[in-house]
């Protein structure tokens, strides 16, 4: 059973046709993404010590900093909506500059309690943002290179978040710590110029979608809610435990570092390891994932990156923490794209962004969670302990995700979508 979801079996043979049409996917999404990540990269790590610096204590600028992904969690839900409504350009265009302003009343900001509305705001626009384009992609990118352009679009965003924090420092040792928000004003303003200036090539699915919902009129979220409950509850659930084990890899670098007390100059270092080598594999993976099935990344990237948390409490020095970090940047660079591409697949072509909308709630609900379950262990005495509880979250995701995608994907392995008639 595989009615939930499942797209038209219309085209069973790729055709001859670019995997990166330049207008339609390259500068309509690729190169606005880069764009963007950067300036949210260069944003990230000076949002506390901004914080500080306008007066905030430590407990209240870890609240300011929190409010990024809080904007993330409020918005999910009505970006959807709202791409639903106006479309996945219109609605870049629309979050682009809404973050331009959030960045700038940011850099202005004459307290804390303005600070953290202008992050809150940033954090929401990011979440439409994101839900537009990976929407507008699925769209526009036939399903036999849909993992390759989507795995792409994760690792041109890894790309920006990494070349951010050192784009940043730059701008900090020339100036100070509120250019780096006037830089992140420039760097969404760009990204918004660029989407609004790469007009469809006008053989995308999107105008087609567009004059559908002119005739009839826009699912109601909650319908769309009911109508998909139990993929939601099965395959949304291993999204979110995705979601959350990424959250923890992003913490337990500085926090297992911090521990084995290595200084942060190492710790930087280490950190960096992992994300050079997380950002070498997004191509290689999608191209698995197009010709074999989405399967043959996810399954092992989750495993590996269990594998690779529960080896950090059996570290004890630099040298061994940087051999694990390198696993942990191979097993997540490996999933590059796996969870954009599975909610794609499934994704109903009429409700496309209300579900999509949904979908990012869940794994956004997950990365949020994760660092609370290092933090929690932390807290009971045993940081070891919690990152040994989230490491179980990657073999449960792995399990789900063998268990759930083939009965709702088509092109979760080689037998599911031979059976679909999308290969022979």
């Amino acid at each position: 059973m595989r009615s939930e979801g499942v797209e038209s079996r219309a085209v069973s043979t790729p055709v001859s046709q670019p995997t990166f049409p330049f207008r339609d996917v390259v500068l309509g999404a690729l190169v606005p993404a880069f764009i963007f990540s950067t300036g949210i990269g260069a944003l990230l790590p000076i949002i506390a010590p901004y914080s500080v610096e306008r007066g905030a204590t430590l407990a209240a600028a870890g609240v300011v900093a929190a409010m990024l992904p809080l904007g993330q969690i409020l918005a999910d839900l009505p970006a959807g909506q709202l791409a639903a409504k106006i479309g996945d350009r219109p609605a870049m265009v629309v979050a682009g500059s809404v973050a331009a302003l959030g960045f700038f009343a940011a850099a202005l900001a004459p307290s804390v309690i303005t600070l953290a509305a202008a992050v809150l705001l940033v954090g929401a626009s990011n979440a439409v943002f994101h839900l537009a384009r990976h929407s507008y992609l699925t769209d526009v990118t036939p399903a036999f290179h849909r993992a390759t352009v989507l795995s792409t679009l994760g690792g041109v965003h890894r790309i920006g978040q990494f070349i951010g924090p050192f784009l940043g420092a730059g701008i900090i040792f020339l100036f100070d710590m509120r250019a780096v928000f006037l830089l992140a004003v420039v760097t969404a303003l760009a990204a918004t110029v660029t989407v609004w200036l790469a007009r469809p090539t006008g053989t995308t699915e999107e105008a087609p979608r567009a004059s559908a919902t002119q005739q009839i009129a826009t699912p109601r979220f909650w319908s769309v809610l009911k109508e998909h409950r139990r993929m939601l509850a099965t395959l949304g659930t291993v999204g979110m435990f995705v979601g959350a084990i990424r959250g923890a890899r992003q913490q337990v670098i500085p926090l297992w570092g911090e521990y084995i007390e290595l200084d942060p100059t190492t710790i930087s270092l280490l950190f960096g390891l992992a994300g050079g080598i997380d950002m070498l594999l997004f191509y290689p993976a999608g191209k698995v994932m197009d010709r074999l099935g989405r399967l043959w990344v996810g399954v092992p990237a989750m495993t590996m990156l269990g594998i690779a948390m529960a080896l950090f409490p059996l570290t004890s020095t630099a040298a061994g923490l940087a051999v694990v970090a390198m696993l942990l940047g191979f097993a997540n660079g490996w999933g590059s794209g796996i969870m954009m591409t599975i909610s794609s697949d499934v994704s109903p072509p009429e409700a496309r962004p209300q579900f999509l909308g949904a979908w990012r709630l869940l794994t956004d609900i997950g990365l949020g969670s994760g660092p609370l379950i290092l933090s929690a262990g932390a807290a009971l005495g045993s940081l070891a302990a919690g990152v040994w509880a989230a490491s179980t979250l990657g073999p449960l995701a792995a399990a789900g995700m063998q268990r759930w995608l083939p009965r709702y994907s088509d092109h979760a392995n080689r037998s599911t979508r031979r059976r679909a008639g999308l290969i022979d």
